[in-house]
């Protein structure tokens, strides 16, 4: 007979706040849901954690569910295959994400996740290659194709510290370019005004022939969904990098 599932994580944490939720995610989710018969908790484990993992979500719930995997017989051969066959019909970012932090609770892992691993886990966008405009980078940055379709879509992720340079985006008629940020935090300065933060769901619209940078802060990762707007005869112009003594003065 299978032990009977005990959740009391929604009133420790919710209780004062919101009763409710906590009485329907303590003893309604995980005191009859779970604790129904109809199928036993090792499956009950690999469904939810492939539902987490279709969703999108990489944090502290999923790393729960994957203890309780682990806990309640799932081997670590069968969690790989179990997101491997998962990555072939939600996307294989999310494998790679997910995979991250099951090598941690099987104890694959040789040392900690590095400060970059943790960063790539919290965004829903790939992170992509290395930057193939590099050489107009300081500082290392990454580069993943969204979309190709109608509106060119890609994530740009910078390492801390890193900026691309100085730039004009040229166009006959039309163009420019608009950045959506999506993860860390990071800057855009236009040529003569001061530079503005960027946070997610920071939204910078840069129209055509305006001298402008954008790029993480010293101390952050940054990534920004880079949006192409259409137009005739576009082209970028790189220009000088950014020096250390402006970007110095970035808090």
């Amino acid at each position: 007979m299978n032990k009977k599932i005990v959740q009391t994580a929604g009133r420790q944490q919710l209780g004062d706040i919101a009763p409710l939720f906590a009485h329907l995610n303590d003893d309604i989710l995980f005191g009859e849901v779970w604790n129904d018969g109809a199928i036993d908790v090792k499956t009950r484990c690999i469904i939810t954690v492939v539902s987490l993992m279709a969703s999108g979500i990489t944090d502290s719930s999923l790393v729960y569910h994957l203890q309780n995997a682990k806990t309640n017989g799932v081997t670590r051969e069968e969690i790989a295959s179990i997101i491997t066959h998962a990555a072939m019909y939600v996307g294989w970012p999310k494998g790679w994400a997910v995979f991250r932090l099951a090598k941690e609770v099987w104890n694959e892992m040789p040392s900690a996740l590095t400060e970059e691993d943790r960063y790539k886990n919290t965004l829903f966008f790939p992170v992509g290659d290395a930057n193939p405009y590099g050489e107009y980078f300081s500082g290392r940055s990454y580069l993943a194709q969204v979309s190709g379709e109608q509106i060119p879509v890609f994530n740009v992720t910078f390492e801390p510290g890193c900026r691309n340079n100085w730039h004009i985006h040229r166009a006959k008629s039309g163009g420019g370019q608009m950045l959506i940020c999506v993860g860390g935090r990071g800057f855009y300065q236009e040529w003569g005004k001061e530079a503005v933060e960027m946070t997610p769901g920071t939204v910078v619209n840069i129209p055509v022939n305006v001298k402008h940078w954008h790029g993480a802060a010293p101390d952050s990762w940054f990534s920004h969904l880079a949006l192409e707007v259409p137009g005739e005869e576009t082209g970028n112009e790189w220009l000088e990098p950014v020096s250390d003594d402006d970007y110095g003065k970035l808090k």
